[in-house]
């Protein structure tokens, strides 16, 4: 039996994307490092419910060492890659560029030049709504990307290119997802949603930088997985795809709706624009709708609700 490969796959995406895998019975391996990014426990409390199933394997390996990398692949046969790892976050990236591009675009060359000489069915490459910076809305796929505004973005623009060059010389079927703003049980503790509803519900105090009027596609992390998923079940030569949700929401609508979901009113601080932050993200779908079948279906009133329902069942 051939198995899936999901870097990151302790982290947040990654972690619902191994339980649906494994409840198509799928034979699931997990390479993550658990970096200190935020703290590694979450990230093992993540994937505990999955360590005793029979087609689920975690290999902690990092994606910066080529020779653990090839170990994987020598000793079992991968068919397909979800490369999610990733070192994320816009604006943490202006404070250490050189270590985004050492994991993000060193560490996806690391492991396509492992594919290279083990050939999958299936890449896909998780990269983001920051390769668009400031270009019109919606987002479009063939928009012509070249002015990112982030550390972050301009390694997950790398990334897509890298992708797209082991494509075409080395005839390595890939996807590359632009996902945007995913949220949902489990989201990052740094994440706005996740955030604003710990602090919010505690009486202390959230930062809202800028006027509040920032707009973002915020998209429930089940459509994302679907999108994923429906991507795993074809195959395309090199096809970039947007996941994300298509109703973009202002800062203080969202948080409006957190303190609706938690009954609860916000203490709030203005600080100005961060550097590297977009005004908004607005997925066109068009062509994920069309050749996909990708259709959202959790809308931000839902999903938040969703999401403070899990963040008061935690211990």
């Amino acid at each position: 039996m051939r198995s899936l490969l999901v870097t990151g796959g302790a982290g947040f995406i990654g972690s619902h994307l191994v339980g649906r895998l494994l409840k198509e019975d799928e034979k699931v391996i997990v390479i993550d490092n658990f970096d200190d990014y935020y703290d590694p426990k979450i990230k093992r409390d993540n994937i505990k419910q999955y360590l005793h199933n029979r087609n689920f394997e975690l290999r902690e390996v990092d994606l910066r060492d080529p020779e653990e990398l090839r170990g994987v692949f020598q000793s079992d046969k991968i068919a397909k890659v979800i490369h999610l790892a990733a070192r994320a976050g816009v604006r943490p990236s202006l404070k250490n560029p050189l270590l985004y591009e050492e994991v993000n675009i060193k560490g996806t060359l690391n492991l396509l030049e492992v594919c290279k000489d083990y050939p999958v069915e299936n890449f896909i490459f998780a990269s983001s709504s920051s390769v668009y910076g400031t270009v019109s809305t919606p987002f479009v796929e063939d928009e012509n990307l070249n002015k990112p505004t982030s550390f972050y973005a301009a390694t997950k623009q790398a990334g897509e290119l890298i992708c797209h060059t082991y494509h075409y010389l080395y005839s390595i079927p890939t996807t590359c997802l632009r996902l945007f703003t995913v949220y949902g049980p489990r989201q990052r503790p740094e994440m706005a949603i996740h955030k604003f509803t710990r602090l919010i519900d505690e009486g202390r105090e959230i930062t809202i930088f800028g006027n509040g009027h920032s707009k973002r596609d915020y998209t429930y992390i089940s459509d994302i997985i679907d999108g994923i998923m429906r991507v795993l079940h074809k195959k395309f030569d090199y096809e970039v795809f947007n996941l994300g949700g298509s109703q973009p929401i202002e800062l203080r609508e969202l948080v409006a709706l957190i303190e609706s979901g938690l009954g609860k009113k916000a203490r709030m601080r203005y600080l100005p624009d961060q550097p590297g932050d977009l005004p908004i993200t607005f997925a066109d779908l068009t062509k994920s709708r069309k050749v996909l079948g990708y259709n959202p279906r959790i809308g931000i009133k839902e999903g938040i609700r969703r999401f403070i329902e899990w963040h008061r069942s935690k211990p």
